[in-house]
């Protein structure tokens, strides 16, 4: 059995769960997500806890079983607290503002950067070096969090570039010459 997969999601107060055939829908303060899950694994809703169990033993079966139990805990887990990521620009003028709803990036291309929030992810810029992405929907808060630090990824010999808060990059040492 999956330990994952046996351990029952607890649902705090404050967040519905509603079952229809194969798709679930959790609404808490902080929003509304829907989910298709996949047919072969069965959730049953018991009180305050959702408890996930599959058919049988079958190679598909074991890894969805604690996959869909995962994605189901963290849809619970955003609605009702949220994610958080923070990313940190290091580089002499990297930095980054807000204009409108958009984040403007200027990190030593020949043209700034913009980004536009998404639904269930947006960003905050509490210091021109620092920004952080929150919402409510954990898939989308690392993708916005992965896509702007794409725009710039640490280098490894001056550490110059965008990074996670608790991200640690190898240092190169570089040429010694003679």
């Amino acid at each position: 059995m999956s330990r994952i997969g046996k351990k029952p999601v607890v649902i705090p107060a404050g967040v519905t769960v509603e079952v229809k055939g194969h798709t679930v829908t959790v609404k808490g303060p902080k929003g509304t997500l829907t989910r298709e899950f996949h047919p072969n694994i069965a959730l049953e809703v018991q009180e305050n806890e959702v408890v996930f169990t599959r058919p049988n033993d079958s190679k598909e079966n074991r890894s969805l079983h604690g996959t869909m139990r995962s994605v189901f805990s963290n849809m619970v887990e955003g609605v009702a607290n949220g994610f958080k990521k923070e990313l940190d620009l290091i580089g002499v003028g990297y930095r980054a503002q807000k204009q409108g709803n958009k984040l403007v990036l200027n990190v030593g291309l020949s043209h700034p950067v913009e980004f536009e929030p998404v639904e269930g992810a947006n960003f905050e810029v509490p210091s021109n070096t620092k920004i952080i992405v929150e919402g409510y929907d954990k898939e989308k808060v690392g993708a916005l969090a992965a896509n702007i630090r794409g725009v710039r990824p640490p280098e490894p010999y001056k550490g110059k570039g965008i990074r996670y808060t608790d991200e640690y990059v190898r240092r190169k040492e570089g040429k010694t010459g003679k």
